[in-house]
């Protein structure tokens, strides 16, 4: 479970860098963020793209990591071994279920699938009122520009309350996000 001392913000993000250089100097910024507030890392395990990046930012400023990977990725996502914690699970539901238990909030940078499955289960979590840890998409360059249409559109046509939307808190820039984080952190729930 979550430290009460020390808050900890999932990070979910790509395995890849993507194609714009300022998805990887975000994922390092934030790692900094991290670090500098003395919010642990809990994140994917890999050493490889975003998720490398962020971890290894963390990491150079003494950072508290905290790992989570499926036994099945340990080599396509290069397990990162040298974390302050470091947790192997038997698969993707428990890999999940692992990093949310030991959050207190949840950042989404760009990513592909697998990011966007982590989001929409903790998202659905949030609606169906199993948490209410908040949720933060890190909008690099525009790049969540289309899911948040999307989720728009999902209310517009009556799938979704417009409650829904509320659950996403969408910001542009790494310290735009450091400052809604120290907002919330400061003010979390015993879940």
């Amino acid at each position: 479970m979550t430290n009460p001392t020390i808050a900890s913000v999932c990070v979910y993000c790509g395995a890849r860098a993507g194609g714009l250089p300022a998805y990887a100097e975000a994922a390092k910024a934030l790692g900094v963020a991290l670090a500098e507030n003395g919010w642990r890392l809990v994140y994917g395990a890999g050493d490889v793209g975003l998720m490398g990046t962020v971890a290894r930012a963390a990491q150079e400023l003494g950072g508290d990591t905290f790992g989570v990977i499926p036994t099945h990725l340990m080599k396509m996502e290069v397990g990162k071994r040298d974390l302050t914690r470091f947790v192997v699970t038997e698969n993707m539901h428990e890999r999940k279920k692992v990093m949310y238990m030991n959050s207190d909030a949840i950042v989404v940078l760009p990513g592909g699938a697998g990011s966007l499955d982590e989001f929409f289960e903790v998202l659905t979590w949030r609606q169906l009122g199993l948490h209410n840890k908040p949720i933060f998409l890190l909008n690099t360059a525009g790049y969540w520009q289309p899911l948040t249409g999307l989720m728009q559109h999902i209310v517009d046509q009556g799938f979704a309350d417009a409650s829904l939307l509320g659950f996403i808190e969408t910001v542009d820039s790494v310290p735009d996000l450091v400052q809604t984080l120290h907002e919330r952190l400061q003010h979390r729930p015993a879940e």
